[in-house]
């Protein structure tokens, strides 16, 4: 009998024994990828990445991993498929999946990749939704996990916008047993429906307070695609969660700053924190690479791997 299809739509998708797992396996094959070591063992399959929300480090990253792996890639946007002009995204889910071996999709309506999942033959991965952005969180707590040990036990701070990048480490920090201090400007808190309370959530109006004691700073842009129209208000209402030197000092002395990119200096984050001695920004970036490949072996092969 067949294994049941697995999709990774949001970080609570996987156990906490499977994500570490994925990490484990990231750790191998990145070792692998930093020696040139020949590793495919995904030839002959095929990654379908669907677009309708712009990307660089998503598409990079898969692109560049699926062909490591060995397989082939396609790449689809709305304006030159089916999908921008209304077709039922079930349907396309009905046929793209009988054609290819996994689906990544970078959507906006977390619902609509959830509808693609339920009609779809192959597993279906998550880069990016209005509510969740699982892979960008999975290569934040791997870079950590390579940095400073293990995470459990640990305390991050995310200072600015309760978007998916938020709702995310939420979801890792129920998971994986860490802690999350969060300071959002008054008019824009957390979505309790997206992050019900418990022991992994203190909620701060500080931005300084909240990155006491703090592990790792993370924060994101101040409007996300989809919300530009909001730009000026969100400027005017973000401006004291910038994290600078002020607010990282507030954090452990060898607390870790994270940002998904792309980066505004000077609005969520000043330049000497992005480009200073405690960033880990660029080793997160290529860090997408390396979680993205480990996962799509995961869903693709299981743990029949070595």
């Amino acid at each position: 009998m067949a294994a049941p299809i697995r999709h990774f739509l949001q970080f609570a998708d996987l156990t906490r024994d499977e994500i570490e797992h994925v990490f484990a396996r990231s750790s191998i094959i990145k070792d692998r990828f930093k020696r040139y070591e020949f590793y495919q063992p995904l030839r002959d399959r095929t990654l379908a990445m669907v677009f309708e929300k712009a990307s660089t480090r998503t598409r990079v990253s898969f692109e560049a991993g699926m062909y490591q792996l060995g397989g082939s890639v396609i790449h689809i946007t709305t304006g030159d498929s089916q999908l921008g002009r209304s077709e039922p995204i079930e349907d396309t889910a009905r046929v793209i999946s009988r054609m290819v071996d996994i689906v990544m999709i970078r959507t906006y309506e977390h619902t609509k990749i959830e509808r693609f999942a339920a009609h779809s033959r192959v597993p279906v991965i998550n880069g990016l939704t209005n509510e969740y952005h699982p892979c960008q969180i999975l290569a934040d707590i791997f870079t950590f996990i390579e940095q400073r040990g293990s995470i459990a036990g640990r305390t991050v701070a995310w200072i600015g916008d309760a978007n998916n990048m938020a709702y995310t480490w939420l979801q890792a920090a129920r998971l994986l047993g860490f802690t999350m201090q969060v300071s959002t400007p008054p008019a824009y808190p957390l979505d309790a429906k997206l992050a019900p309370p418990g022991p992994h959530l203190k909620v701060f109006d500080s931005p300084l307070d909240a990155a006491r004691g703090a592990d790792l700073v993370t924060t994101d842009v101040w409007t996300s695609m989809g919300f530009e129209a909001e730009n000026a208000t969100r400027l005017a209402a973000f401006e004291d969660w910038c994290v600078d030197a002020e607010i990282m000092q507030a954090a452990r002395p060898d607390a870790l700053f994270m940002h998904c990119l792309p980066a505004h200096r000077g609005e969520e984050v000043t330049a000497d924190v992005i480009d200073g001695p405690q960033s880990a920004v660029w080793d997160e970036a290529e860090n997408r690479l390396h979680v993205q490949k480990a996962l799509m072996e995961y869903l693709l092969l299981g743990r029949a791997i070595s």
